[in-house]
């Protein structure tokens, strides 16, 4: 005879473990409230006041997820930092169009929730976005039994930020003589994990195996750097007339999209050295140079390009910051048929 129904908890929702994550919460978000964020977590919506600094506002809006990098954590039991490569992912995709991020929500879904992982996730967002000077305003959590395994979940988040209207970095100022510098990424970033996971799967390379003095796991979940103080410094000091964010389509893929279509780069491969995780992955994989940086950032999370005139104040600032920088290349007109990366 079947179990009579009585609760939704029997259906495999606790709304009791719900309350209690929101509980946990409630503190890391507020530690990330700006002074424009009208009201607390449990409203049905957020609100948020434009900063008093801004005289003709543009909103700028980006979404994101994690991707595989997610099994990797669930692998690992490893979810301290999987928040913070989510607001990563975000916040550095609307800060390329000159935008200062304003507030961030998260969706969490799980097959079933486990109130102490959860927590884990969710602080690491708050830390992400502290880091981002941005405010976590609210989320959704999703417990869908039947969706995901138990020890499984997935992330999305949704951030905004504003520019001045007549800031707001296009590409279209590039021109012939540029030169684009590089901000070290701090690993693969949270892109790539599909192939990386299979390489390990196929290799049977071994978590543990040491790389350039660390563990291939702690280079592998190490969360993706946020620039966001420290393009926003360099936006205060100069013009800059292009960025890309090193996502997915690596490096060969990115910087075309904030190119002009008769303007190409020539990048110097010997500009710097590549992380010996990225040698580890093209050893494992096959994968040609080409392949390599379509794929991965290669160790180059930020690329910046601008008038020659304010390379060196550039990188300064941008050192002085924090930020490790190479010079990367030159812009040149382009031909038809030609690449718009060339690697040289």
């Amino acid at each position: 005879m079947n179990q009579k129904i009585t609760s939704y908890k029997d259906a495999g929702v606790d709304i009791d473990a719900g309350d209690n994550l929101v509980n946990n919460i409630k503190p890391f978000a507020k530690a990330t409230s700006r002074k424009e964020v009208l009201g607390g977590l449990g409203g049905f919506g957020s609100l948020f006041e434009i900063p008093e600094k801004f005289n003709n506002p543009v909103l700028v809006s980006g979404t994101d997820g994690v991707g595989t990098k997610l099994k990797l954590a669930f692998q690992l039991d490893r979810h301290e930092t999987i928040g913070q490569d989510l607001v990563a992912m975000c916040v550095n995709d609307i800060l390329v169009q000159g935008a200062e991020p304003l507030f961030f929500l998260d969706y969490f879904a799980c097959g079933k929730l486990n109130v102490e992982k959860s927590t884990k996730v969710i602080k690491g967002i708050a830390d992400g976005c502290l880091l981002a000077n941005c405010s976590l305003v609210g989320g959704e959590t999703a417990e869908m039994p039947g969706m995901y395994s138990n020890d499984e979940y997935d992330l999305a988040g949704f951030c905004v930020g504003a520019v001045e209207k007549n800031k707001i970095i296009t590409g279209h100022s590039v021109k012939s003589g540029d030169v684009a510098i590089g901000l070290a990424s701090s690993g693969a970033h949270s892109n790539g994990y599909s192939l990386i996971r299979k390489i390990i799967t196929d290799s049977g390379e071994k978590l543990s195996k040491k790389i350039d003095g660390g563990k291939l796991e702690d280079i592998l979940m190490n969360p993706t750097r946020i620039y966001v103080k420290s393009i926003l410094s360099l936006l205060d000091e100069l013009k800059v007339h292009a960025m890309a964010h090193i996502t997915g389509g690596g490096i060969s893929g990115n910087i075309p999209r904030v190119l002009p279509t008769n303007l190409k780069i020539k990048i110097n491969r010997m500009g710097w050295n590549i992380p010996p995780l990225f040698e580890w992955i093209r050893e494992k994989s096959n994968l040609d140079e080409a392949g390599l940086f379509s794929t991965f950032n290669c160790g180059i999370g930020m690329v910046v390009i601008l008038s020659k005139d304010d390379e060196m104040k550039a990188i300064k600032t941008l050192q002085d910051c924090g930020e490790e920088v190479f010079k990367l290349g030159i812009v040149h007109d382009r031909r038809d048929g030609e690449a718009q990366v060339e690697i040289i």
